[in-house]
């Protein structure tokens, strides 16, 4: 018996095998959903029918509150008259407190309100040319900011030269370069904070939303805190409908998305997903988040950009992660 190899021949194509196999494709690039699901849910109006249900709701809680409240005070007064008087002071006071809180957010909305009308009034003078414009604004420009140690330097710059411009556009170009500029590093740190935190929330913690949590609550602060450098501390609501205004306008403007000014960001963010998919979408959570700052920025600056640059994502961003994740 014959012990050689016997060649049998397959008919039909040839198998396929590892030298036929396809490439593997590169890694997606990451699009930041942390961010976007952030973004896309702050921004998002409730329809009239949720507005009216949760109003109802409220109103008749409160009425609830109320009368029972109120029922357990007579009640306990009639029983116990000096522990019923003790629990009725109780009550007025968490009134007191309660009508402190509202006239806080009151006076935050007035802030928030000043700024928007300074801006505009600002935008407007610039527009037309209008020196007398310009120069109310700068008046109101320096009694916002009277009391702030961080620009007396400025305003005693500004005060000394202000009367030397003759044009509106250097009048307000002044008043930018020595009053606002310090404001703007400020501002500019405020987001690149924010910005790192997000990106070391989403590569650091790998429970499921809570990339979304972390990143909700750094953007809410973020907003709040670049809000108070420019002189427009608000209390809860009115925090929560500037980061409502904010989203919203990048929501419209179709900046939810990763656009030209995230390339650099997301090629980042691309070489570091080949290694990690959670490092990949930590820079382009933080690259969203820092085009959110610059939205907020715009949105509270008293004046628009009138001589100094606008902040770029990518820079910040860059500034932000410098040494994070073994990037420049």
């Amino acid at each position: 018996m014959s012990k050689r190899p016997v060649l049998i021949e397959m008919e039909g194509p040839a198998h396929a095998g590892p030298d036929r196999a396809p490439p593997v494709p590169d890694t997606v690039v990451p699009e930041g959903q942390a961010m976007q699901g952030v973004m896309t849910g702050v921004a998002r109006r409730p329809s009239r029918l949720a507005r009216l249900f949760w109003g109802l709701a409220l109103g008749l809680l409160g009425v609830v509150v109320s009368v029972a409240a109120w029922d357990f005070a007579t009640g306990l007064i009639a029983r116990a008259p000096t522990l019923g008087y003790v629990v009725a002071a109780m009550g007025l006071a968490l009134l007191g407190v309660a009508l402190v809180i509202a006239l806080r957010e009151a006076a935050g909305f007035a802030r928030l309100g000043r700024l928007d009308a300074l801006q505009r009034q600002a935008a407007t003078a610039l527009r037309e040319a209008d020196l007398e414009g310009a120069r109310a604004v700068v008046g109101q420009l320096k009694t916002l900011y009277s009391g702030r140690g961080e620009v007396r330097w400025g305003l005693d710059r500004l005060a000394g030269r202000e009367a030397e411009q003759f044009d509106a556009e250097a009048l307000l170009g002044l008043a930018e370069a020595e009053v606002l500029a310090p404001l703007d590093a400020l501002a500019r740190r405020e987001v690149e904070l924010a910005a790192r935190q997000v990106a070391m929330i989403t590569a650091l913690v790998p429970l499921a939303l809570a990339d979304v949590a972390g990143a909700l609550v750094a953007n809410l602060r973020m907003i709040r805190r670049v809000a108070e450098i420019y002189g427009g501390r608000a209390g809860v609501l009115g925090g929560w409908r500037l980061a409502r205004a904010v989203m919203a306008h990048l929501v419209a403007t179709g900046a939810v998305a990763v656009g030209d000014d995230l390339i650099g960001s997301v090629a980042g963010g691309g070489v570091l997903s080949k290694i990690s998919r959670r490092f990949g979408e930590g820079v382009v959570n933080g690259a969203l988040t820092a085009r959110v700052g610059v939205a907020t920025i715009e949105v509270c600056r008293p004046m628009p950009y009138i001589r100094a640059r606008r902040p770029s994502v990518t820079w910040l961003v860059r500034r932000a992660l410098s040494g994070l994740f073994g990037q420049g």
